[in-house]
């Protein structure tokens, strides 16, 4: 890992030159004139009424007024942070943009994660795709590489997602369900579209609740082009994998998150960051050659398919590390622009349909939410590459131009600045010509077997999640023909899951399939097979008074050397007595936090200790929640009892030795392997198949 202090960042030096900080300075109003008194308005007499000579009551109250901006359209709520990509392989042979070519360059991005469909408001974990921007800023300008956690999307072409997004937004008449996709009017549009069936998969499977921002996929979405210096095209796609893995939560779990810490996501990032623990990503491209464009059994420009990485490997070339959070969350988090338009050379579009109207879209918002065409002057949007232009006056200039001339070409500044050069963008020749015509063409017809693949590729806990997401998702729909049309079009992807989402939401099944499923899968897929970690992972350590200190000790210490977090959880704040007469210390008290905020649960021994959480409904809770949530449990001696209180049952306890059984890990004292074991518990995630109908929490 690369230490921020010891690397170039062009970004952050540029940044620290607008940073203000209020220590040792005196308030004064915007012209810079000190302040006597901010609390007490201008008056005449000390009861009589406020005179408009007091010049600093004007403007702090008008500066207020005006102190909001427009939210996105879509991506309100949002996350960032600043970090560096450093590129493994050179891209060379395929493009001229030299952060992708130069290994030895450190290039300072910011990324932006967020939902899509609340408002600055709502809720992280609430189902939903998640976006994953980053701003490069690379010294031939900047590069913005504007992807969600899905590599695929709801629509083909650009002009239908005005209907999308107002299907998927709160309701008209009463602005209900905010930040949910459980409505009608969503589900109106998808049993009317079957080119949204792809994507409707990936929104009802586990990817739509993501763990952390730093256990999740970006993608790139569209199939871009590269250009090499010889002028020779390749098409790419963009991919993130995190270092940790990819990881959900539950969807019982996310709905009480909600509830009990809406930031979950957004606080999990910044406490990351503040910790040390910089969530890293992987960078890798699928290359296609120019001439292989049309071998593929779909359209390589249709936004509703994946490349399978078992067709065409996914090449990483390169690491993204996360390392500083922002100062101003408006400042920077909320004023950074990205535009899909920002490119450099060597990396061109497609005539993919939907990424054609992203570039006009994308740039016509940042116009109305940042108040002009000025908002690249904004710190966090401004590039670190020299930027010089004939672009004049409008809202919000910050530069002095100096010289006579602000046109092209002229004489009066020595025809400066001159066009061309060496590392100029030249766009790649394509010839394109056909009528002027309103259709689609063929080869984006086809809109159920990626969808199929995608079903035949997940384990079967992943199948059972997908199947109670439609279920719930179409049980909150009021209207039956909606339920039909959906299960209908489901029956085009597998007749199962068809049947079992028909029979759980009131609508009669389909007798038989409209296609046989094509049987075809890729493992790439599959959240069961990505890596797991226990870095990060925080760990809940139940104690009352009368706790086995040695036994908090020995495995709090292994967990935190695997570099997870532990909390001490008790009753109240403070410190608990121990059983050997000495303290252990509070951490947060139970009552002010929940299992859901947890990734694992430790019960140490001590009989008091043991007796008395047996007896705290918080704490049995605690375990039974997290158990029926999947997550690795452990207890040792007296501990167990609290398990067995819980109600858990179905798996083996320890009579003697260390039992490992379902993420369940239980011990006599903590010597032998129990941290070992709890730890690949911990690592492997959540234990999805674990028999918990039976525990009532």
């Amino acid at each position: 890992m690369v230490n921020p202090a010891d690397r170039e960042d062009r970004k952050q030096e540029q940044l620290e030159r607008r940073r203000v900080s209020p220590e040792g300075a005196r308030l004064t109003t915007d012209q810079g004139i000190r302040v006597d008194d901010t609390d007490n308005s201008l008056s005449a007499g000390e009861r009589g009424p406020s005179l408009m000579d007091d010049f600093h009551l004007r403007e702090k109250i008008t500066h207020f007024d005006h102190e909001r901006i427009p939210e996105r359209v879509v991506h309100a709520r949002g996350a960032g942070a600043y970090g560096h990509f450093r590129l493994h392989e050179s891209l060379a042979d395929y493009t001229t943009a030299e952060f992708l070519c130069d290994t030895s360059l450190t290039t300072p991005v910011f990324v932006r994660f967020s939902t899509v469909a609340g408002s600055r408001g709502s809720a992280d974990t609430v189902r939903d795709v998640r976006g994953f921007a980053t701003k490069f800023y690379t010294r031939q300008g900047n590069f913005d590489l504007v992807g969600n956690n899905m590599p695929v999307f709801f629509i083909q072409d650009g002009i239908k997602f005005p209907d999308f997004v107002h299907a998927v937004k709160p309701e008209p008449p009463n602005e209900i369900p905010q930040a949910s996709s459980a409505h009608d009017t969503l589900w109106d549009f998808v049993q009317l579209q079957p080119e949204t069936m792809h994507m409707m998969m990936w929104l009802m499977s586990d990817r739509a609740l993501p763990r952390s921002f730093a256990m999740m996929q970006g993608f790139g979405v569209h199939t871009f082009r590269f250009v090499n210096a010889e002028g020779r095209p390749t098409f790419v796609k963009f991919h993130w994998k995190p270092r940790l893995g990819t990881h959900s939560l539950a969807w019982d779990e996310t709905q009480k998150i909600a509830g009990k810490d809406p930031d979950f996501n957004r606080r999990d990032l910044w406490d990351r960051i503040e910790a040390g623990d910089f969530p890293e990503y992987e960078f890798g491209v699928q290359l296609v050659p120019a001439e292989d464009e049309h071998r593929f059994g779909f359209d390589l420009l249709d936004p509703t398919k994946i490349i399978p990485e078992e067709e065409v490997p996914v090449r990483p070339v390169g690491t993204l590390t996360l390392d500083r959070n922002p100062d101003n969350f408006f400042a920077e988090t909320e004023q950074v622009a990205f535009c899909i338009g920002n490119v450099v050379p060597g990396i061109d579009f497609t005539n993919d349909p939907l990424l054609q109207a992203r570039l006009f879209s994308y740039l016509d918002t940042q116009l109305i939410r940042l108040g002009g065409p000025n908002f690249p002057q904004l710190p966090v949007n401004r590039p670190v590459a020299d930027v010089r232009n004939h672009h004049r006056d409008g809202y919000h200039q910050t530069d002095i131009h100096q010289g006579q001339a602000s046109y092209h070409k002229n004489t009066l500044s020595g025809g400066c600045p001159v066009v061309g050069g060496e590392g100029s963008f030249t766009h790649y020749q394509e010839r394109v010509e056909g009528n002027k015509i309103r259709k689609r063409s063929e080869s984006f017809a086809d809109h159920y077997s990626q969808a199929t693949l995608f079903w035949n590729s997940m384990a079967d806990w992943e199948k059972e999640h997908i199947v109670g997401a439609f279920r719930f998702e179409l049980g909150k729909c009021e209207h039956r023909h909606i339920r039909e049309g959906v299960v209908g079009q489901l029956n085009h992807v597998d007749h199962e899951l068809a049947v079992q989402v028909g029979e759980g939401v009131g609508v009669e099944p389909p007798k038989s399939p409209v296609s046989a499923n094509h049987g075809r899968g890729s493992p790439a897929l599959s959240q069961a097979n990505a890596p797991g970690s226990v870095q990060g992972r925080k760990i809940a350590i139940l104690a009352a008074d009368g706790v086995d200190s040695a036994a908090v000790a020995a495995v709090g210490d292994a967990l935190k050397d695997a570099g997870a977090i532990c909390e001490i959880l008790a009753a109240k704040d403070g410190f608990v007595q121990a059983a050997n007469g000495g303290q252990v210390e509070v951490t947060r008290a139970m009552p002010t936090v929940a299992s859901v905020l947890y990734d694992a649960v430790l019960v140490p021994g001590g009989e008091e200790s043991a007796r008395t959480l047996a007896r705290d409904g918080d704490a049995v809770h605690f375990v039974a929640e997290a158990f029926v949530h999947c997550k690795a449990i452990g207890a040792l001696d007296a501990g167990i009892g609290l398990l067995e209180r819980a109600g858990i049952t179905g798996v083996r306890f320890s009579d003697g030795g260390v039992v490992s059984d379902a993420g369940v890990v239980t011990g006599q004292g903590p010597g032998g392997d129990f941290s070992a074991k709890l730890l690949d518990a911990i690592k492997a995630h959540r234990h999805w198949t674990r028999n918990k109908s039976h525990v009532p929490a």
